[in-house]
């Protein structure tokens, strides 16, 4: 039986960090996937803002789950000289926030062409950065999205074959749904190399809804981890059921449906992390 733990993506309630953490505190939940810190991207801290962050953090008693980065989201085709430099700066960062997850995607590819066409030089750039996550004892954890090589199930599942498990995936049984791809299926491709999952829902026209109430199989899925793993498991929730700062940053907001059918962004994110623990109740 897994031990589901529920981490946050917070900036979805506020871009105030601190109040982040007032927030996760009083909802219960002891962990925050670091993103979006006061209008300012995770990987963008500078060193010393990243201390002054983490000291917040441990104020509250808040533990950062994994460094929610934009690592991987850059054309394949382009330069990767700044990017893989943003890179090696977000390792020095998970140090410091003491986590031992990064959060990362597998590359934009030019539009109209085939993801496939880029295999080898995604293989390879990916590669690249393993071997320097390895060297800090960092977990590079993959997330299926759209547009990136890895938005299909069997594409996500060829990544980790790639590495032999050097790679952890993120699961995030909404961004299948989203992308029109099947959550189950996703979820018994990668299931031998979750390390934690992401807690949104959605149907296939991009309506973003909470979770258990759309096409991402939540409930069946956590129902067959719980019964595969003993371990611990976040689940960090991203319910994206209202617009909120950053949000432009993550898609471009022509692609999915954010119904704002909440009268603020925390009570949405309520109405997310109730959904949440409402499933979490009925398969223990």
């Amino acid at each position: 039986m897994a031990k589901y733990i529920l981490s946050a993506f917070a900036d979805e309630v506020t871009s105030v960090f601190e109040d982040q953490l007032k927030y996760v505190n009083k909802q219960g939940i002891g962990y925050i996937e670091l993103r979006n810190l006061d209008g300012t991207n995770v990987s963008s801290l500078t060193i010393e803002d990243a201390k002054k962050y983490k000291a917040l953090m441990d104020k509250y008693g808040v533990k950062a789950s994994a460094i929610g980065s934009p690592i991987g989201k850059i054309d394949i085709t382009a330069d990767q000289t700044e990017h893989f430099e943003l890179f090696m700066h977000t390792l020095d960062l998970a140090d410091i926030f003491e986590t031992k997850n990064i959060r990362m995607f597998s590359y934009f590819y030019p539009e109209g062409t085939d993801c496939h066409n880029y295999r080898e030089q995604i293989m390879a750039n990916l590669e690249k950065m393993l071997v320097e996550a390895e060297k800090r004892g960092i977990n590079l954890c993959h997330e299926n999205e759209a547009r990136i090589y890895g938005e299909a199930p069997v594409d996500c599942e060829d990544i980790m074959k790639q590495f032999g498990g050097r790679m952890k995936s993120v699961l995030d049984m909404g961004n299948f749904a989203f992308c029109n791809q099947d959550p189950m299926e996703g979820y018994e491709r990668l299931r031998d190399y979750i390390e934690y999952i992401h807690i949104k829902d959605a149907f296939n026209d991009g309506t973003i809804v909470p979770a258990g109430s759309g096409k991402g199989r939540i409930e069946k899925i956590l129902s067959l981890y719980n019964d595969f793993t003993d371990r611990e498991v976040i689940l960090t929730l991203e319910p994206h059921l209202t617009t909120f700062s950053g949000l432009d940053k993550l898609s471009n907001m022509d692609d999915i449906k954010v119904q704002n059918a909440f009268e603020t962004p925390e009570i949405a994110f309520d109405a997310g992390t109730q959904a949440l623990r409402d499933i979490l109740a009925r398969i223990k």
